[in-house]
């Protein structure tokens, strides 16, 4: 009996130390593929977190983009619409010259007043929207001269202008009917706009 014991007993051991051996080898390649999972895992996360910061680039990029297109568009309208740079008196008197001429209009006379700030606009550079007005008093043969005179101002590109208010009165003086004169006088008070760059720097 002791003798079939010792040949079992052996071979039990063998099959024990086998199954130890595969024990610790499943062991092993399962400690292996966690290793191998946790590093998939990190570098997936930086894939992941570097995709989100060129996400998070591109977006920035497109508003950027978006900012100046319409910065573009704000300072093409602008520039329609004359109102950049400083004013031009000089320029504005020889609008009002040649348009009296090309008008025939019988008397013109203006006064510039002392140009104002009426806005300051923060920014790099810093801008200042500002006001001159403009007081026009005008002798009129008809009515219809006043809109030609307007009309002629505004396309002179010089400024924008803006008419605050506007009056016609008929003349005192008695006017024979067959004799060509001035019937009618206008009073006009228009702002000249311009959009600049602050005085003295931002």
């Amino acid at each position: 009996m002791t003798k079939l014991a010792h040949p079992l007993v052996r071979e039990l051991a063998v099959h024990a130390a086998a199954l130890l051996i595969l024990v610790a080898g499943g062991a092993w390649w399962v400690w292996l593929a966690q290793q191998t999972l946790v590093r998939e895992k990190r570098s997936l996360g930086a894939v992941e977190a570097e995709l989100r910061r060129e996400a998070q680039r591109l977006s920035r990029v497109a508003e950027e983009a978006r900012e100046a297109r319409d910065h573009i568009e704000l300072y093409q309208h602008l520039k329609d619409l004359r109102i950049l740079g400083d004013e031009r008196r000089l320029e504005w008197i020889e609008a009002l010259t040649r348009i009296r001429e090309a008008r025939e209009l019988p008397e013109l006379r203006y006064q510039v007043e002392r140009q104002k700030v009426l806005k300051s606009l923060p920014g790099n550079p810093a801008l200042e929207l500002r006001s001159s007005t403009l007081k026009v008093e005008l002798a009129l043969l008809h009515e219809v001269d006043l809109l030609g005179f307007l009309e002629d101002l505004r396309a002179s590109g010089h400024a924008y202008y803006s008419v605050r208010q506007c009056s016609i009165a008929r003349t005192a003086d008695a006017v024979p009917a067959a004799t060509i004169a001035p019937r009618l006088r206008a009073s006009c008070q228009i702002d000249l706009i311009t959009l600049a760059e602050a005085k003295g720097g931002a």
